[in-house]
């Protein structure tokens, strides 16, 4: 048996995994046979697993075990023939055991989507991913009063909201120190600057997480790079193209309300335990909305959301 060495997946492709030791020596890793059995219903090895691989004769490795997970972002994917372990859907994992994610949205130009932030921040919810943060970029654009009266909602949730502007340089310091030492998320919708922001906090950084953020799918068939970026001021940090075209993991209608920060407070409030926050009377939500303490696109989401999820069950 070769030398066994403990590392972190930094990297992956085409069932390919880098493992970066302690060191700073980077293996390139399949995974164990006995691992390829459970990875035909999940994504068994993702970048930011901790993992313990044997070295062999040749310089390359193959992953004998993956340590426990702190947190999980994860997707949906459609499977296709037997793939999946013949389910209709199978878990893709974006990243394991990101210490935080940041979702980038511009003030203007584009016009952020506050459906989009809400997904983002269910999914962040659902991973367990310790902090979230939002990040409104473009400053310049757009009255920064009214930049901080619209996303001021998710501030009183507990959201932190940095304000950015990559022209000029404001918030970048905040933004290098928030990434410093840390394996961040940063994700968020075309156009919004977010290449521009990391070459702010470090020269060629947006540019290489671009890079491996392309990635080709068809159907299952899925050529992917994805990877965590070294910073030099300590940490790693990573692109999640899949969150833009997220399908929520292991979410179930009847506990989405649990991942919205805002409406959780209310739900043990209604009268019916079930409540589903539709049309129920005596339904603390919907009171909560009438009365302004809720934000109605927060609600609306809600309500787009447990639509999405209930189709999909529906075809299970």
């Amino acid at each position: 048996m070769g030398q066994l060495v403990e590392g972190l997946v930094v990297r992956e492709q085409s069932g390919f995994f880098w493992v970066e030791a302690q060191d700073g020596q980077v293996y390139t890793c399949r995974l164990r046979g006995r691992l390829l059995e459970e990875a035909r219903s999940t994504d068994i090895a993702a970048i930011g697993d901790r993992v313990e691989i044997e070295v062999l004769p040749d310089g390359a490795g193959v992953i004998e075990a993956v340590a426990e997970r702190t947190s999980v972002l994860s997707r949906a994917v459609r499977t296709e023939g037997s793939r999946g372990a013949g389910a209709p859907e199978r878990e893709q994992v974006l990243i394991a055991n990101a210490d935080q994610a940041l979702f980038v949205f511009a003030a203007a130009s584009p016009e952020p989507s506050f459906r989009m932030l809400d997904r983002f921040l269910v999914a962040g919810e659902k991973a367990n991913i310790g902090r979230l943060v939002v990040v409104v970029n473009k400053l310049d654009l757009t009255d920064p009063n009214e930049i901080h009266r619209r996303f001021s909602p998710y501030e009183q949730m507990g959201y932190p909201v940095l304000h950015t502007c990559a022209l000029d340089g404001t918030g970048v310091a905040e933004l290098r120190d928030m990434l410093r030492g840390r394996i961040s998320v940063f994700a968020g919708p075309s156009g919004v600057g977010k290449t521009s922001l990391l070459n702010a906090v470090q020269p060629g950084l947006g540019r290489a997480v671009k890079a491996v953020s392309a990635y080709r799918e068809e159907g299952m068939h899925t050529t992917r790079d994805s990877a965590l970026i070294k910073l030099d001021i300590g940490g790693y940090v990573a692109d999640t193209p899949g969150l833009r075209t997220l399908n929520f993991w292991d979410i179930e209608p009847e506990e989405l309300d649990a991942y919205f920060v805002d409406i959780a407070p209310y739900v043990a409030r209604c009268r019916f335990g079930d409540c589903a926050h539709i049309d129920e009377p005596g339904c603390a939500v919907r009171q909560a909305v009438e009365s302004g303490t809720i934000q109605l696109s927060r609600y609306r989401s809600y309500l787009a959301f447990r639509e999405e999820l209930e189709a999909a069950y529906a075809h299970d």
